[in-house]
């Protein structure tokens, strides 16, 4: 569904993406994931046509977006990490003007708004809403053209649990219909729990691609982590898991009662990228 071949963008005496080539494939979620400057954000504004690249290509759906932005606008759905709703109209006035520039039904903004759980506030205004709601209404507006690729950018930032659950379970809900999704977020932890495949970029370049499971347990490092007495202390220590020396911490620990928990740890995608580049996450 998504292709990039060779794609670069330079500013200047500045490489900001440097031939990046990776595919996504039709009906899979993608997390794009990175810290602050790694060239991610600059990607994703290329694969939506804000950008246009110094070198290479990108196809969406086989469609060039260099060369047909319109045809490919019509194919992809975006939403922003800030909201860019019109604050003064309600949440069906937004929903409404969208649908008219896109050209769909009454009936689909109906759908739309039964979908997210909108109807019941669907007549108050866009200011009165909390970031939660908003959110909503933005990936509601996204979706009304029945999008081929959505964009998600820090999807949950800043929301409440409940809203964040809402929202990771009707992600799942549309990949489940067929929609290619692409998220970007700092959220090591929901980017784990959605992402079929993620990418990991750095300085410019894709460090990693694969499946999260098969990216911790090549680059990360299972561990036990152990809180017990020494003396009249309470310590706490990690060691590898599969090491000879680590029965041996184990049985003494226990054998003299000192142990107080025990459990087991598996590497994150925080440490995956620690592994991979040197530094943390921000």
């Amino acid at each position: 569904m998504i292709e990039l071949k060779e794609v670069s963008k330079q500013y200047q005496d500045r490489c900001a993406v440097d031939r990046l080539s990776f595919t996504v494939q039709e009906g899979e979620i993608f997390g794009f994931l990175g810290p602050n400057g790694a060239g991610k954000t600059t990607t994703i504004r290329m694969m939506t046509g804000l950008l246009t690249p110094s070198e290479g290509e990108i196809l969406i759906n086989g469609i060039n977006i260099s060369r047909h932005k319109k045809k490919v606008h019509s194919l992809i759905g975006v939403v922003f990490e800030l909201p860019n709703l019109y604050t003064r109209s309600t949440i069906r006035g937004n929903l409404s003007l969208f649908a008219d520039l896109y050209g769909v039904t009454p009936q689909r903004v109906d759908e739309v708004l039964h979908s997210l759980q909108l109807e019941e506030r669907q007549h108050e205004k866009i200011s009165s809403l909390s970031k939660g709601w908003k959110q909503r209404v933005l990936i509601a507006r996204s979706l009304l053209h029945k999008p081929a690729v959505l964009f998600l950018d820090e999807p949950t930032s800043g929301l409440d649990p409940n809203s964040a659950a809402m929202i990771r379970d009707y992600i799942r809900t549309i990949k489940a219909e067929g929609t290619t999704v692409v998220i970007t977020t700092h959220d090591m932890q929901e980017a784990d729990e959605l992402s079929d495949r993620v990418g990991i970029m750095h300085a410019g370049s894709l460090v990693a691609l694969d499946q999260p499971r098969q990216l911790k347990q090549a680059c990360g490092r299972r561990e036990l982590a152990a809180e017990f007495w020494q003396g009249e202390r309470i310590i706490r220590e990690c060691w590898p898991l599969d090491e000879e020396s680590t029965k041996e911490q184990v049985y003494q620990l226990l054998s003299g009662g000192q142990m107080i928990s025990l459990h087991s740890r598996e590497a994150t995608l925080a440490d995956v990228f620690a592994a991979l580049t040197g530094s943390e996450l921000s």
